[in-house]
């Protein structure tokens, strides 16, 4: 069978889907690679570096989309505009994997059932042991946090560590870090590792132990947070009263940092508001804010996406596409991710679309010109196919996600 790597056409996307590293397992597998010209030259992988590993340079996107199986970073969904072009080259019998925004763009699936493609999103990734060298969102967020910290000390009027020096002693920078996931726990390690005195949040009491761990103050908040936690780890949508109150009681903390990073998003749903533009007017003038949530609304009041807004004094920079920003690494994270879940599904040369497998189950969009995953069918008032009998024993247990180590 024949895998594509499709150039990036979403724009300032700099990431490639496969890295010539990434070849030599889908090659052993049976696979033929080909990539389009000049895929993967902005994340710093040459033609020639693909040719060396054995894939095969094509030069139009029409023979990218001729192959079997169709690898992108942005499929669909999650690059609605320039990506369009791209349905009337999908077709029956093909399978295209990526990135597709289904719960943030659950109607994108329609035109691509229509297709006959079958569609494949790497975001639905069940947060189980065997899926964790899967997880494209744990992998771009990891470097979406070391990114954030980076563009606040660039940002920021003054450096980051204690300075002692001939011509006085210069104070370390205050970083606040709400929300402690990923990208939450990497933009802690990064902030230290500058010298700042970092404080972090989040609804989740659970992550404590891994705040202090990377040499953080955790913030406590007196608040009923009851369950913060679904069972994928991810927090939960709260209610508006207690969002009111978090709110309150944050500013205080917001008003005494140099820098705030917030990365608190709930898949498929809007953005919490955290910051209101009241607190961040209680910030010293020069102070920064990233906030990592503006694809979905933000958390900070003032906040747009990808455009920087001083307000009272205050820099608010709201990037949606930080991994993009460091294209090599993160592309190399997100080929060991796709390549994985590709060989998860391939038996003897060929994919294997096992139904009892709830990380092909679980990732699956559409199939037989049907949108087939269960909860964009909830989300598009529509009736889910049939599904097939339980297995008898379940493939892996779910656990809570692993603590990263940034």
């Amino acid at each position: 069978m024949k895998v594509s790597v499709a150039k990036e056409s979403f724009p300032g996307e700099h990431r490639v889907a496969l890295v010539p590293g990434s070849l030599a397992p889908l090659t052993k597998a049976g696979y033929e690679i080909l990539v389009q010209q000049g895929a993967g030259e902005a994340a710093g992988f040459p033609d020639s570096q693909f040719i060396e590993k054995g894939a095969q340079i094509v030069p139009s996107r029409s023979e990218v989309f001729a192959a079997d199986i169709v690898l992108q970073v942005r499929s669909f969904g999650a690059n609605q505009e320039a990506g369009r072009e791209d349905l009337g080259r999908m077709r029956e019998g093909q399978t295209v994997i990526g990135m597709c925004d289904p719960l943030g763009a659950a109607e994108s699936a329609r035109p691509v059932a229509e297709t006959g493609a079958t569609q494949m999103a790497l975001e639905l990734i069940p947060r189980i042991t065997r899926a964790q060298s899967m997880d494209v969102l744990s992998s771009m967020a990891t470097v979406a946090g070391y990114r954030a910290v980076l563009l606040a000390a660039v940002r920021l009027p003054k450096m980051f560590p204690l300075m002692m020096t001939a011509a006085g002693t210069l104070t370390p920078a205050r970083v606040f870090v709400i929300g402690a996931g990923v990208a939450g726990l990497q933009a802690i390690a990064t902030a230290r590792r500058l010298g700042a005195v970092v404080q972090a949040y989040d609804v989740r009491p659970a992550v404590r132990e891994q705040v202090e761990s990377l040499g953080a103050r955790f913030v406590e908040l007196t608040l009923d947070t009851g369950q913060s936690e679904d069972k994928g780890g991810y927090a939960k949508a709260l209610g508006e009263e207690f969002y009111q109150k978090q709110r309150e009681l944050m500013a205080e903390v917001v008003a005494e940092s140099d820098v705030a990073i917030t990365t608190a998003a709930i898949p498929g749903r809007p953005s919490p508001l955290l910051i209101t533009s009241s607190a961040v007017s209680g910030m010293a003038p020069g102070s920064v804010i990233i906030d990592l949530a503006t694809e979905r609304g933000g958390n900070c009041e003032p906040s747009q996406p990808d455009q920087t807004i001083i307000h009272d004094g205050v820099t608010v920079m709201g990037p949606t596409n930080l991994s993009s920003q460091v294209p090599n690494h993160a592309s190399q994270m997100y080929a060991k991710n796709i390549t994985t879940f590709l060989l998860n599904m391939t038996k003897d040369g060929q994919l294997n679309f096992n139904m009892e497998d709830e990380i092909v189950r679980d990732t699956l969009v559409t199939r037989d010109r049907q949108i087939v995953n269960p909860r964009l069918c909830e989300i598009l008032g529509i009736d889910p196919p049939p599904t097939p009998p339980a297995p008898e024993a379940s493939l892996d247990v779910e656990q809570e996600p692993a603590k990263e180590t940034p």
